[in-house]
């Protein structure tokens, strides 16, 4: 008994940090629609599709939270409403699920960010064998709350960030980018070209009206007239990649 208990203990421990430290071990059979999701302040409901593109059915719990992925589905208290928040997916069938919001207080003048995460549940089969390792797989993406009237467009909120190379205080560089628009800003890329190196900033999101510092790593000095490559995320996806001045 005591063997047993030790080895469902140990194989749950095992499945939790496979899921937390190496989820690319893990591959989800089930896809959501897009890259991110946007709910616009007029409408009543959104939907949210999801396809199973594996061969066997899956369970998906569906939750949002406000920013810490630690968030777990009983104690998720926000803004919208999930109809269901339990689903099963056939497999080569696809399942949507409706988002409400609920009319809580957010900001008018700015997006605000939340994220929506689908938990896939592995089905268990009658004859698997017990030592084997079933993982749950999450998916999280980017929900924007996103308010009428706001100035300009999302798509062409990432080429009006300004970029500023500033020293720090330990001698080293950042790359500061000042977001003027209300929509966050989300790039896929950033490499900054200075005195014919290259250095990789990875990617990167601004909130609106804020700036957000990027560590430029190896940077002893920069000249006059450095070029930033970046590829910035839409509604749609990755866009085209675009060069822009650094200041």
């Amino acid at each position: 008994m005591m063997k047993s208990l030790f080895f469902l203990c140990s194989t749950l421990l095992l499945s939790v940090a496979t899921y937390l430290f190496f989820p690319s071990m893990a591959n989800a059979a089930v896809s959501i629609d897009g890259t991110r999701i946007v709910y616009p302040a007029k409408a009543s409901e959104i939907t949210i599709k999801m396809v199973n593109k594996g061969n066997t059915p899956s369970l998906m719990q569906i939750w949002i939270d406000r920013g810490n992925p630690e968030t777990q589905p009983y104690d998720s208290d926000v803004a919208f409403v999930i109809t269901p928040p339990i689903v099963r997916i056939d497999p080569k069938n696809g399942q949507s699920v409706r988002l409400m919001f609920t009319g809580e207080k957010l900001p008018q003048d700015r997006e605000t960010l939340f994220w929506f995460n689908a938990l896939e549940i592995p089905p268990v089969s009658a004859d698997q064998d017990k030592s084997s390792l079933q993982i749950a797989v999450r998916s999280r993406l980017k929900l924007f709350y996103r308010p009428a009237g706001l100035a300009g467009d999302a798509a062409s909120a990432p080429n009006l960030v300004k970029w500023h190379i500033v020293p720090t205080a330990k001698g080293g560089y950042v790359l500061r980018g000042q977001n003027p628009t209300p929509y966050y800003v989300t790039y896929s890329k950033l490499n900054l070209q200075t005195s014919g190196q290259h250095y990789d900033l990875g990617n990167g999101m601004i909130a609106p009206l804020s700036s957000e510092e990027f560590s430029i790593k190896g940077m002893q000095s920069y000249s006059k007239g450095a070029q930033l490559i970046y590829r910035p995320m839409s509604d749609y996806g990755v866009g085209a990649e675009n060069k822009t001045t650094v200041h």
